[in-house]
């Protein structure tokens, strides 16, 4: 088989028998792209499907997905998969190729955990001979079975007995120049799992913050912008954490907590909505370089709203021609600085 059939997506092609034959309600779909679920379900109508999703973002797009295609069923968006009801007897897992390999043992544990007993796991794949999730399979479930397929993999198992939740996450250390060190857990499906990103660090190390200020952390992850902002607005400041991953967020008000922030918010939100307008003196935004420029532009356009008068937006990027143009749409003054090969660009109406 030729390179080119093996890397069909899901969404395109008929969904397996064994899926099909194997498939008992009710059933989770975890994860998978909007299209590749809607897609698997168009061939299950008729079961009683709840569909987990980590971030809002993704799940809208997937209920856009379904009402589309004239598909009942429900959308949930949780931090872990376990914080579904451990009542289902099918869960079909949807691996993104080429996608985080500690978020797949992540999902592929916690799946264990939402299976009735002799409930059953799925797991398709667009890879053919699947190399990574037979060994997960056997580690967890004690066995798999993988029928033999032509440009694709199946592989499902069946929960027997019990085990105990095994949390993946790891916990890292950061400080600025001679500061105080923070603690940060992290957990797989967020951004920059296991290290302070040096974009992050690159912009953290060049925003003003004043004591007392507001700060907003767009797109915080597990909050170390925020946190480290909170070092500065001290004692009278205070933080808003913004995600639309569920996950980051619960991350971001542990590590908040944990790194003694007094006065602190989280906001979960895929259009940046949910907060005042008008009320930060400091937005601090790091967006993913996905989706072109729309996430970028997103955080720009309702960061300035967000804004006090003369407030200050800082955004890191690599994309600098792309993003800067967004940015002098939005602001009339904007000033960029090169910092550990990243660009920070900023607003200068403060200065003006």
């Amino acid at each position: 088989m030729s390179r080119r059939q093996k890397e069909i997506p899901l969404s395109q092609r008929k969904l397996p028998s064994v899926v099909s034959e194997k498939a008992r309600a009710p059933l989770a779909v975890v994860l998978g792209s909007p299209a590749e679920v809607a897609h698997c379900l168009s061939f299950l109508k008729g079961i009683d499907a709840t569909c987990y999703q980590m971030d809002l973002h993704q799940a809208e797009r997937l209920k856009e997905e379904l009402t589309e295609r004239q598909i009942a069923a429900t959308v949930t968006t949780k931090a872990d998969v376990w914080d579904l009801p451990n009542d289902f007897q099918t869960v079909l897992y949807l691996p993104a190729r080429g996608g985080e390999r500690e978020l797949k043992i992540d999902a592929i544990e916690q799946t264990y955990h939402i299976l009735r007993p002799h409930g059953t796991l799925l797991v398709w794949s667009p890879v053919e001979r699947e190399p990574f999730f037979p060994a997960q399979l056997k580690k967890i479930y004690g066995r798999y079975h993988a029928p033999l397929m032509n440009g694709q993999s199946v592989l499902w198992s069946q929960r027997e007995g019990d085990r105990p939740r095994r949390r993946h996450e790891i916990v890292f250390q950061a400080r600025l120049a001679d500061g105080p060190s923070h603690r940060f857990v992290s957990r797989p499906g967020v951004f920059s799992y296991g290290r302070f990103d040096n974009g992050a660090r690159a912009l953290v190390e060049t925003m003003v913050v004043h004591p007392g200020d507001r700060v907003l952390d767009l797109g915080c992850g597990c909050g170390a912008n925020g946190i480290f902002a909170a070092q500065f607005a001290g004692d009278k400041g205070h933080i808003a954490f913004l995600d639309s991953n569920l996950r980051a967020l619960a991350l971001a008000e542990m590590n908040a907590r944990a790194n003694g922030v007094l006065s602190f918010e989280t906001v979960a939100s895929s259009r940046v909505e949910g907060l005042r307008e008008g009320s930060f003196d400091v937005v601090l935004a790091n967006p993913p370089y996905y989706a072109n420029s729309a996430i970028a532009r997103l955080f720009i356009e309702r960061g300035r709203a967000l804004l006090k008068p003369r407030g200050r937006f800082y955004l890191v990027t690599k994309r600098v021609e792309e993003i800067g143009e967004v940015m002098t749409q939005t602001f009339e003054y904007v000033e960029a600085a090169m910092h550990r090969g990243y660009t920070i660009l900023s607003n200068t109406e403060t200065m003006a």
